[in-house]
């Protein structure tokens, strides 16, 4: 099994949302972030003044997966979230060791 960090634009997670229910994965935790990467933040001009945006918004989805289905999901994340822009985003991928449902102690990838 393994664990996937995604970190998308705010106008991106919808369609990353349906690609992972289109791969077999509709269960998943989203969280609101702010960060930047290498473009560091961006410029704005208002009411004539330059200001510089520091952290962006974006949004962090998790979600465990098979390993069968690991490069199926990457790829399909990669397709719904890309613009060719600079801070599309980033997918971490981690193992992970063991899952618990704590309802029933179900264990492995049948507790997902």
């Amino acid at each position: 099994m393994f664990k996937l960090e995604i970190i998308v634009r705010e106008e991106r997670v919808e369609e990353v949302i349906e690609a992972l229910k289109g791969t077999g994965y509709p269960g998943l935790s989203i969280m609101s972030i702010e960060g930047r990467g290498q473009q560091n933040g961006i410029q704005e001009q208002f009411r004539g003044r330059s200001y510089i945006i520091p952290f962006l918004p974006k949004k962090k989805v998790e979600i465990l997966i098979r390993e069968e289905d690991l490069e199926k999901v990457k790829n399909a994340v990669i397709k719904a979230a890309r613009t060719g822009e600079p801070g599309d985003g980033k997918i971490f991928v981690m193992p992970v060791v063991d899952v618990i449902r704590i309802r029933t102690g179900e264990r492995g990838e049948g507790a997902i």
